[in-house]
Protein backbone atom coordinates (compact mmCIF):
# COMPACT_ATOMS: atom_id res chain seq x y z
CA UNK A 1 0.00 0.00 0.00
CA UNK A 2 1.52 3.54 -0.56
CA UNK A 3 1.47 5.98 1.81
CA UNK A 4 0.15 8.88 -0.13
CA UNK A 5 4.30 22.54 3.10
CA UNK A 6 5.56 25.11 3.00
CA UNK A 7 4.42 26.02 -0.58
CA UNK A 8 6.14 29.58 -0.45
CA UNK A 9 9.62 28.11 1.20
CA UNK A 10 10.01 24.26 -0.79
CA UNK A 11 9.15 26.08 -3.91
CA UNK A 12 11.82 28.82 -3.11
CA UNK A 13 14.29 26.35 -2.36
CA UNK A 14 13.51 24.10 -5.42
CA UNK A 15 13.57 27.10 -7.66
CA UNK A 16 17.29 28.34 -6.33
CA UNK A 17 18.28 24.88 -6.62
CA UNK A 18 17.28 24.08 -10.56
CA UNK A 19 19.02 27.47 -11.15
CA UNK A 20 22.25 26.33 -9.53
CA UNK A 21 22.50 22.64 -11.13
CA UNK A 22 25.66 21.62 -11.49
CA UNK A 23 27.20 21.53 -14.99
CA UNK A 24 26.80 18.02 -16.66
CA UNK A 25 30.42 16.61 -15.86
CA UNK A 26 29.71 16.80 -12.19
CA UNK A 27 26.32 14.85 -12.85
CA UNK A 28 25.12 11.90 -14.02
CA UNK A 29 22.55 11.66 -17.01
CA UNK A 30 18.54 12.38 -15.53
CA UNK A 31 17.56 8.33 -14.94
CA UNK A 32 13.47 8.59 -15.39
CA UNK A 33 10.18 9.52 -17.32
CA UNK A 34 8.16 12.45 -17.52
CA UNK A 35 6.30 12.41 -14.37
CA UNK A 36 9.90 11.61 -12.57
CA UNK A 37 13.30 11.28 -12.78
CA UNK A 38 16.48 10.71 -11.08
CA UNK A 39 20.21 11.93 -11.06
CA UNK A 40 23.42 11.86 -8.59
CA UNK A 41 25.39 15.65 -8.13
CA UNK A 42 29.01 15.43 -7.31
CA UNK A 43 29.64 17.94 -4.23
CA UNK A 44 33.11 18.35 -3.54
CA UNK A 45 34.55 17.46 -0.22
CA UNK A 46 34.49 18.55 2.93
CA UNK A 47 35.47 18.45 6.82
CA UNK A 48 33.29 15.14 7.89
CA UNK A 49 33.69 13.89 4.11
CA UNK A 50 33.05 14.03 0.19
CA UNK A 51 29.47 15.85 -0.47
CA UNK A 52 26.92 15.02 -3.21
CA UNK A 53 23.42 15.24 -3.27
CA UNK A 54 20.32 12.94 -4.76
CA UNK A 55 18.11 14.92 -6.84
CA UNK A 56 14.75 14.23 -7.62
CA UNK A 57 12.67 16.02 -10.46
CA UNK A 58 9.07 16.20 -10.36
CA UNK A 59 6.12 17.10 -13.04
CA UNK A 60 4.01 19.34 -12.17
CA UNK A 61 0.97 17.89 -9.94
CA UNK A 62 3.25 15.06 -8.78
CA UNK A 63 4.66 14.33 -5.55
CA UNK A 64 7.41 12.25 -3.31
CA UNK A 65 7.42 11.14 -0.14
CA UNK A 66 9.66 11.99 3.35
CA UNK A 67 11.33 9.76 5.44
CA UNK A 68 7.45 9.39 7.35
CA UNK A 69 4.70 9.95 4.16
CA UNK A 70 1.86 10.56 6.65
CA UNK A 71 -1.57 9.22 5.95
CA UNK A 72 -0.14 7.23 3.35
CA UNK A 73 2.58 6.54 0.96
CA UNK A 74 6.13 5.02 0.90
CA UNK A 75 9.42 6.83 1.59
CA UNK A 76 12.70 6.62 -0.68
CA UNK A 77 14.78 3.52 -0.06
CA UNK A 78 18.21 4.45 -0.96
CA UNK A 79 20.98 1.64 -1.96
CA UNK A 80 24.56 2.28 -1.95
CA UNK A 81 25.58 -0.99 -1.35
CA UNK A 82 27.71 -1.07 -4.20
CA UNK A 83 29.62 1.37 -4.76
CA UNK A 84 33.06 1.44 -4.53
CA UNK A 85 35.48 2.81 -1.88
CA UNK A 86 32.67 3.79 0.70
CA UNK A 87 32.75 3.06 4.09
CA UNK A 88 29.11 4.88 5.04
CA UNK A 89 26.95 7.63 3.06
CA UNK A 90 24.50 9.58 5.28
CA UNK A 91 21.44 10.90 3.58
CA UNK A 92 20.13 14.34 4.95
CA UNK A 93 15.83 14.90 4.59
CA UNK A 94 14.89 18.16 3.49
CA UNK A 95 12.07 19.81 5.63
CA UNK A 96 9.26 18.48 3.95
CA UNK A 97 5.74 19.95 2.99
CA UNK A 98 2.02 19.17 4.44
CA UNK A 99 0.12 17.75 1.47
CA UNK A 100 -3.61 17.70 2.07
CA UNK A 101 -5.46 15.76 -1.19
CA UNK A 102 -7.43 12.60 -2.13
CA UNK A 103 -4.99 10.72 -0.26
CA UNK A 104 -5.56 12.96 2.89
CA UNK A 105 -2.97 14.78 4.74
CA UNK A 106 0.79 12.86 3.38
CA UNK A 107 4.15 14.60 3.67
CA UNK A 108 6.52 14.80 0.67
CA UNK A 109 7.68 17.23 -1.47
CA UNK A 110 6.73 18.69 -4.86
CA UNK A 111 8.57 20.33 -7.86
CA UNK A 112 11.54 18.37 -6.87
CA UNK A 113 13.93 18.45 -4.02
CA UNK A 114 17.83 17.39 -3.44
CA UNK A 115 19.04 15.27 -0.72
CA UNK A 116 22.35 15.83 0.52
CA UNK A 117 24.65 12.85 1.10
CA UNK A 118 27.74 12.94 3.22
CA UNK A 119 29.86 10.01 2.53
CA UNK A 120 32.68 8.59 4.53
CA UNK A 121 35.35 7.10 2.23
CA UNK A 122 37.50 3.81 3.02
CA UNK A 123 40.41 5.58 1.47
CA UNK A 124 40.51 9.09 1.68
CA UNK A 125 42.98 9.57 -1.23
CA UNK A 126 41.14 7.77 -3.54
CA UNK A 127 38.14 9.28 -5.67
CA UNK A 128 35.07 7.55 -4.68
CA UNK A 129 32.68 5.46 -6.87
CA UNK A 130 29.32 6.40 -5.76
CA UNK A 131 26.33 4.02 -6.90
CA UNK A 132 22.50 4.69 -5.99
CA UNK A 133 19.74 2.22 -6.31
CA UNK A 134 16.72 4.21 -5.52
CA UNK A 135 12.99 3.03 -5.24
CA UNK A 136 10.79 5.59 -4.70
CA UNK A 137 6.99 6.53 -5.22
CA UNK A 138 5.33 9.21 -6.60
CA UNK A 139 1.86 10.53 -6.91
CA UNK A 140 -0.67 12.93 -8.79
CA UNK A 141 -4.30 11.36 -9.23
CA UNK A 142 -2.53 7.75 -8.86
CA UNK A 143 0.58 6.36 -7.30
CA UNK A 144 3.07 4.28 -9.09
CA UNK A 145 6.40 3.17 -7.91
CA UNK A 146 9.43 4.22 -9.60
CA UNK A 147 13.13 3.67 -9.37
CA UNK A 148 16.42 5.33 -10.38
CA UNK A 149 19.81 4.23 -11.00
CA UNK A 150 23.04 6.29 -11.27
CA UNK A 151 26.72 6.27 -11.18
CA UNK A 152 29.49 8.97 -10.41
CA UNK A 153 33.23 9.62 -9.20
CA UNK A 154 34.07 11.95 -6.90
CA UNK A 155 36.74 12.99 -6.53
CA UNK A 156 39.08 14.48 -2.95
CA UNK A 157 39.37 17.77 -2.92
CA UNK A 158 37.10 19.00 -6.03
CA UNK A 159 35.18 22.37 -5.08
CA UNK A 160 32.07 22.21 -3.31
CA UNK A 161 28.97 22.50 -4.95
CA UNK A 162 25.93 25.50 -4.87
CA UNK A 163 22.84 22.84 -5.16
CA UNK A 164 24.24 21.13 -1.96
CA UNK A 165 24.68 23.81 0.42
CA UNK A 166 21.28 24.94 -0.67
CA UNK A 167 20.13 21.78 -0.08
CA UNK A 168 22.07 21.29 3.45
CA UNK A 169 20.27 24.53 4.67
CA UNK A 170 16.90 22.66 4.06
CA UNK A 171 17.86 20.21 6.51
CA UNK A 172 16.14 20.96 9.84
CA UNK A 173 19.03 21.36 11.98
CA UNK A 174 18.92 19.96 16.27
CA UNK A 175 17.44 22.04 18.44
CA UNK A 176 16.30 20.82 22.41
CA UNK A 177 13.53 21.58 23.74
CA UNK A 178 13.32 24.76 25.69
CA UNK A 179 15.44 26.25 23.73
CA UNK A 180 16.10 30.22 23.36
CA UNK A 181 15.61 30.63 19.67
CA UNK A 182 13.23 32.41 17.35
CA UNK A 183 11.71 29.08 16.04
CA UNK A 184 12.13 26.47 18.59
CA UNK A 185 9.67 23.85 20.34
CA UNK A 186 9.09 25.41 23.98
CA UNK A 187 7.12 22.23 25.13
CA UNK A 188 5.84 18.70 24.73
CA UNK A 189 3.41 17.40 26.90
CA UNK A 190 1.23 14.37 27.05
CA UNK A 191 -2.12 14.61 27.67
CA UNK A 192 -4.03 11.04 29.56
CA UNK A 193 -6.85 12.14 30.32
CA UNK A 194 -8.62 11.03 26.93
CA UNK A 195 -8.19 7.52 24.88
CA UNK A 196 -5.22 7.13 23.14
CA UNK A 197 -3.37 10.00 24.55
CA UNK A 198 -2.90 13.42 23.10
CA UNK A 199 0.62 14.78 23.08
CA UNK A 200 0.61 18.75 22.78
CA UNK A 201 3.23 20.22 21.16
CA UNK A 202 3.74 24.47 21.56
CA UNK A 203 5.99 26.20 19.67
CA UNK A 204 7.43 29.50 19.05
CA UNK A 205 8.10 30.67 15.64
CA UNK A 206 8.94 34.26 13.72
CA UNK A 207 5.97 36.70 13.24
CA UNK A 208 4.68 36.40 9.73
CA UNK A 209 6.14 32.72 9.07
CA UNK A 210 3.90 29.97 7.99
CA UNK A 211 4.60 26.85 10.85
CA UNK A 212 4.06 23.36 10.65
CA UNK A 213 5.07 20.68 12.88
CA UNK A 214 5.25 16.90 12.38
CA UNK A 215 5.82 13.71 14.53
CA UNK A 216 7.66 10.33 14.26
CA UNK A 217 7.59 7.47 16.39
CA UNK A 218 10.96 5.48 17.25
CA UNK A 219 10.63 3.09 14.13
CA UNK A 220 9.34 2.94 10.65
CA UNK A 221 6.23 0.76 11.71
CA UNK A 222 4.66 3.62 13.58
CA UNK A 223 1.88 5.30 11.96
CA UNK A 224 1.23 8.43 14.31
CA UNK A 225 -1.54 10.39 13.11
CA UNK A 226 0.38 14.14 11.17
CA UNK A 227 0.03 16.81 14.17
CA UNK A 228 -3.05 19.57 13.70
CA UNK A 229 -3.03 23.07 14.95
CA UNK A 230 -5.94 24.21 17.63
CA UNK A 231 -6.56 26.73 19.94
CA UNK A 232 -5.01 27.38 23.46
CA UNK A 233 -1.58 27.49 23.13
CA UNK A 234 0.01 30.34 25.25
CA UNK A 235 0.44 33.51 23.99
CA UNK A 236 3.23 34.35 21.41
CA UNK A 237 3.32 30.22 20.85
CA UNK A 238 1.22 27.99 18.53
CA UNK A 239 0.17 24.81 19.64
CA UNK A 240 -0.24 21.48 17.42
CA UNK A 241 -2.05 18.21 19.00
CA UNK A 242 -1.54 14.28 17.74
CA UNK A 243 -3.45 11.29 19.08
CA UNK A 244 -0.64 8.43 20.37
CA UNK A 245 -2.09 6.13 17.90
CA UNK A 246 -0.97 4.12 15.29
CA UNK A 247 1.25 2.10 17.19
CA UNK A 248 2.40 -1.44 15.72
CA UNK A 249 0.90 -4.14 17.42
CA UNK A 250 2.29 -4.92 20.98
CA UNK A 251 4.48 -1.81 20.97
CA UNK A 252 4.81 0.14 24.11
CA UNK A 253 4.79 4.10 24.35
CA UNK A 254 6.61 4.08 28.12
CA UNK A 255 10.20 5.25 27.21
CA UNK A 256 9.77 5.76 23.28
CA UNK A 257 11.40 8.70 21.74
CA UNK A 258 9.12 10.98 19.81
CA UNK A 259 10.77 12.56 17.02
CA UNK A 260 9.10 16.52 16.61
CA UNK A 261 9.80 18.69 13.67
CA UNK A 262 9.18 22.47 13.14
CA UNK A 263 9.20 24.13 10.16
CA UNK A 264 8.62 28.14 9.78
CA UNK A 265 9.53 29.80 6.99
CA UNK A 266 12.75 28.92 5.67
CA UNK A 267 13.90 27.39 9.01
CA UNK A 268 13.49 23.87 10.17
CA UNK A 269 14.46 22.07 13.58
CA UNK A 270 14.13 19.31 15.05
CA UNK A 271 13.79 17.84 18.74
CA UNK A 272 13.51 14.71 20.55
CA UNK A 273 10.64 13.83 23.34
CA UNK A 274 10.94 10.60 25.80
CA UNK A 275 7.42 8.82 26.36
CA UNK A 276 7.34 8.80 30.13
Amino acid sequence: MFRPAFATFFGTIVAATIASAPAQADATPWDGDTRSGVRLIAGGGGADGLRAGVEIRLAPGWKTYWRYPGDSGVPPQFDFGKSENVNAVTVGWPAPQRITDSEGVTIGYKGGVVFPLTIVPQDASRPVKLRLNLDYAICEKLCVPAQGRAELVIKPGSAAEPAITLADKTVPRPLPIGANAALSVKSVTRDGRVKPPRIHVDVAAPAGTQLDVFAEGPAPDWALPVPERIEGAPDGLQRFVFALDGLPPGASARGADLKITAVAGTDAIETTYRLD
